[in-house]
Parts: C-alpha cells; sequence; structure tokens
C-alpha cells in the first residue's frame, strides 16, 4: 500500500473542519454502524464501483448525498486495517477519480 496517498489525522481533522473533504468508510455496514467518523458515507468496498458509475440522481436517490465528481478533490476512504481502502483508492483511480486518498489513523 506504499506509494498511495494518505491523510494523517491531523490533517483529516483540518479538511473536515474546513468542509474541503468528502469522507467515505468502506466497511461493511455492520462495521459502520458500530461506529463510524462522523460525517462519513458508508458505502462498502463491495459496492463501492457500481456506486462511483450510477447517474447522479439515483447515486443521491440512495445514499441521500449528492455523487462526488471525477475533478473533486480530497475525497478520502478508510476502513479498519487499510486493505479496503487501499482498494477503494484503486477503484477511484480506475474511473478516472483525481483527488483520492486514505486515512492513516495511525497514532490517533
Amino acid at each position: 500500500m506504499a506509494g498511495e496517498p494518505t491523510v494523517l489525522l491531523p490533517e483529516l481533522r483540518s479538511l473536515l473542519a474546513s468542509g474541503r473533504a468528502r469522507l467515505i468508510d468502506v466497511r461493511s455496514r455492520e462495521e459502520a454502524a458500530a461506529g463510524t467518523i462522523p460525517g462519513a458515507l458508508n458505502i462498502p468496498v463491495s459496492e463501492l464501483e457500481t456506486a462511483l458509475r450510477m447517474e447522479p440522481a439515483a447515486f443521491k436517490a440512495l445514499y441521500s448525498t449528492e455523487k462526488p465528481k471525477l475533478e473533486d478533490e480530497n475525497l478520502i476512504f478508510f476502513c479498519q486495517k487499510g486493505r479496503r481502502g487501499f482498494q477503494a483508492i484503486q477503484l477511484a483511480q480506475g474511473l478516472g477519480y483525481k483527488g483520492y486518498g486514505e486515512v492513516l489513523l495511525a497514532g490517533a
């Protein structure tokens, strides 16, 4: 997973406070229901590719929020240990998303 963009906790706090980040929890619905970062959108990694390929209206109907745009900066994915977050980055990159990263919560 080395070489992929990571977002450290202090930077994440700053991005969230300024409203400059879209945070996506790619864990299962059950994991997210047990607790997540406030403001995060839960899209399990198994559904992510389908979700990011949806028409904006369908995405909004299903997830109650605007679909990320390809040019959005700071589209940040997270999971529990990093494997699914890394998989999400690869999916987003493959679909043409430009500004993405993975939260690194080590040292939180």
